[in-house]
């Protein structure tokens, strides 16, 4: 089971108090988009065996959405931060690299 921090309220609680909304960091397209940058926004996801970025939402309190960074495999959450950002913060990618040597982040927007 994951254990994820809310970054605004400061709750530690077990995934059951969160829902999880998706991959994070999506580059988003609206009104006058082609087609393929539209279809490729709605459906084309990651799914990768390892470090994930993830949007959560607060369900049991603050009601606040965020991101956590964690392990697809292990289930080990490297952090959460703020939703409002465009990237992950400098700390939780450096907590990452010392934890998986020879990782390095990707831009995925």
């Amino acid at each position: 089971m994951l254990i994820l921090t809310c970054p605004y309220c400061g709750v530690t609680a077990e995934e059951t108090e969160f829902h999880a909304g998706g991959e994070a960091h999506l580059k988003r397209f609206g009104p006058g988009s082609s087609d393929e940058d539209f279809e490729t926004y709605l459906f084309m996801r990651e799914n990768p065996k390892g470090v994930h970025f993830e949007r959560w939402r607060h369900v049991y309190g603050c009601g606040k959405w965020f991101h956590a960074a964690r392990c697809t495999t292990t289930l080990e959450v490297f952090g959460t931060y703020s939703a409002q950002v465009t990237e992950p913060p400098q700390e939780i990618l450096d907590t990452i690299s010392e934890k998986r040597p020879g990782w390095a982040w990707r831009d995925l927007a």
